[in-house]
């Protein structure tokens, strides 16, 4: 992925997730899985980080919307399992699977690309500029309302002393958060009018310019013929 353009990864990665929200059938998920989990050995993304980052993540918050298809859909019972129907089951299945690769895909993509790169590809791949001043500024907000948070709870655990009871901590935590919320406003103001005195209009530019090589042309022909190709295995 690092030898490639950012144009081309991004709008590789994206095309890939499509086709995994269009297929229907396992085997071909599954493949594109496979594929993926190789690309990001070849891009230097051990296994170990995909599985802390993503596959254990998704798998708890998917598996948890997942669940009650297993029981709800339509269906023959399995004689193993009466309260569990086949069409439960591969729904189920279907959802993981789509979720798991998909994110797994974006994973690659962020771990081996800058975020400035990320949103220049964005740009000139004719995304609208607000898109791309909101992708930005929400990526920044991120760590800095977390170290935020983070400094206003060091700062009343320092000036308490003991436990509190249930219903203070409960309204300390309201009062946390609604004090958080009035400073990300008032800061983003200030920000935004301090990115614009500096020239910033929305455009991302880098130090250098990419360009396109035979490399990148071959890469982004592998991928339209995958994803033709799983389009047409997948119906």
């Amino acid at each position: 992925m690092q030898s490639l353009d950012p144009r081309v990864r991004v709008l590789g990665t994206f095309l890939l997730v499509i086709v995994i929200v269009l297929v229907h059938k396992i085997a071909v998920l599954l493949a594109v899985f496979t594929g993926a989990v190789v690309l990001a050995l070849a891009s230097a993304v051990t296994i170990r980080t995909l599985a802390l980052r993503v596959w254990f993540v998704v798998l708890a918050f998917t598996g948890v919307i997942a669940l009650p298809a297993l029981f709800l859909t339509p269906g023959e019972p399995l004689s193993s399992v009466p309260s569990i129907t086949p069409q439960g089951l591969h729904a189920a299945v279907m959802l993981i699977a789509r979720v798991e690769t998909a994110v797994t895909l974006t994973t690659i993509l962020v771990l081996c690309t800058p975020w400035v790169e990320i949103l220049k590809a964005l740009r000139s791949l004719c995304v609208p500029r607000e898109v791309v001043m909101m992708l930005a500024m929400a990526y920044r907000y991120i760590f800095l309302l977390a170290e935020t948070a983070t400094q206003m709870f060091e700062s009343r655990e320092s000036r308490r002393l003991g436990v509190l009871p249930g219903s203070e901590q409960r309204r300390v935590v309201a009062q946390t958060a609604g004090v958080l919320m009035s400073k990300s406003l008032d800061l983003s103001q200030e920000v935004f009018l301090a990115m614009q005195s500096r020239g910033y209009r929305g455009d991302v530019f880098t130090v250098t310019d990419s360009r396109l090589r035979p490399r990148d042309y071959l890469a982004i022909l592998a991928v339209a013929i995958i994803a033709a190709l799983a389009l047409w295995l997948g119906r």
